[in-house]
């Protein structure tokens, strides 16, 4: 005789799924006819609970706004029979009914539930949302609860950001970020690698844009001594490389990166000997005049890195450092995007350049031209040779 195991191990799996899932609806169908029950009779007013969501959220160990939605739904659906039965027979999800409850009437839950079934529980939730109108109350709570929370990670090699916006404001945050996200040079990649690109290559992308659109803030800031950006170095660590370096009231960096700070930025530096003496201050200001970077904009119109398109918040990049005796003049600088920069001094990429013309090179000396490989890398070193002769 078989067992009512081997009897159901037989049933196909996507069967039984729909059947458990039929029950874990129908069980919480009652589970709400209960939440009204505990509601109508107060149990949950012995002082102890600020209000009936909060001691079911406590009850339950659930969130205050998971509960709020429960017990919404739970006193919606006796008056909506249609969608209690569809619910209580798991033709329509939890996270369905609960939105629909918030706007759903007696003569309307009949097209609701056809349409519902169609579309996703996002949809869904988008349309309660707008039928739904918000109070001002509801605004104001919102805006209070705003804030914007930073703080550097024990080893002080990353900044983390927390916040919470009101939808207004959020919704004027996310659209600069991903308008000027849009605007940024794709990762550029060694055309012989196969390497996929990171799955958050977007959210990179919006973290460069926050980058941005603070560096502009500051750019523009008509208070220079508040808005400047003091990095401490020892003279043999930024020619060298030997140690890092120090952001006044922050982290360390590497040397590479305060070189690249220090190529076109409006910042003070302060450079120490060995005995950590100061030897030099530098002036609050762009280390490359307006009137040089006109020209510089005339002559290179964009991010000089090939295919690159941006045209916004360019730095002026000296191929040979001004700290290890290179010259602010035209012939030795080109225009780079902030994110083509960074290849540069932290990338181990090299630029040279020849009259007009600029070259890139990779790490091992290769140049680089956009779509293609060198067809010789001996051919293209001897080229990067003769470039920088």
């Amino acid at each position: 005789m078989e067992s009512a195991t081997q009897h159901d191990n037989r049933i196909h799996p996507v069967d039984r799924l729909q059947a458990g899932y039929a029950k874990a609806m129908a069980a919480h169908r009652e589970l709400l006819q209960d939440i009204v029950a505990c509601d109508d009779e107060r149990i949950w007013d012995d002082g102890a609970a600020r209000d009936f969501p909060h001691w079911l959220a406590t009850e339950l160990g659930i969130s205050s706004w998971t509960a709020r939605r429960w017990i919404i739904a739970a006193h919606a659906l006796p008056s909506l029979p249609r969608l209690a039965a569809a619910f209580g027979a798991g033709s329509l999800s939890l996270d369905k009914v609960l939105d629909l409850c918030r706007f759903a009437t007696p003569t309307t839950e009949r097209k609701l539930i056809t349409w519902a079934r169609r579309v996703s529980p996002a949809c869904v939730r988008e349309t309660a949302n707008v039928a739904v109108a918000t109070s001002k109350q509801d605004a104001v709570d919102r805006d209070k609860e705003r804030y914007l929370h930073y703080w550097w990670t024990d080893d002080q090699k990353v900044l983390a950001l927390q916040g919470v916006l009101p939808a207004d404001q959020g919704a004027v945050v996310a659209k600069a970020l991903d308008r000027l996200a849009g605007r940024l040079p794709d990762i550029v990649q060694d055309d012989e690698d196969d390497t996929p690109l990171p799955e958050g290559t977007l959210d990179a992308r919006r973290a460069d844009a926050l980058y941005a659109m603070c560096s502009r803030a500051i750019a523009e800031d008509q208070d220079a001594d508040r808005a400047t950006i003091v990095v401490q170095a020892e003279l043999g660590a930024l020619v060298a490389a030997t140690s890092g370096c120090k952001i006044e009231n922050g982290p360390v960096i590497h040397a590479d990166t305060a070189l690249r700070l220090c190529c076109d930025a409006r910042l003070q530096t302060v450079v120490l000997n060995g005995g950590g003496k100061v030897v030099g201050i530098g002036r609050a200001s762009r280390t490359v005049a307006s009137w040089l970077q006109r020209q510089l904009r005339y002559r290179d119109g964009r991010c000089t890195f090939p295919g690159c398109e941006a045209k916004w918040f360019l730095h002026a990049h000296h191929i040979r450092h001004w700290i290890k005796g290179g010259p602010t003049d035209l012939d030795n600088l080109v225009l780079v995007c902030h994110w083509h920069h960074k290849l540069v001094h932290e990338g181990n990429w090299n630029v040279a350049l020849k009259g007009n013309e600029v070259s890139w090179y990779r790490p091992d000396g290769r140049r680089f031209e956009p779509g293609r490989s060198p067809p010789n890398p001996s051919e293209d070193q001897r080229d990067r040779r003769l470039a920088a002769a």
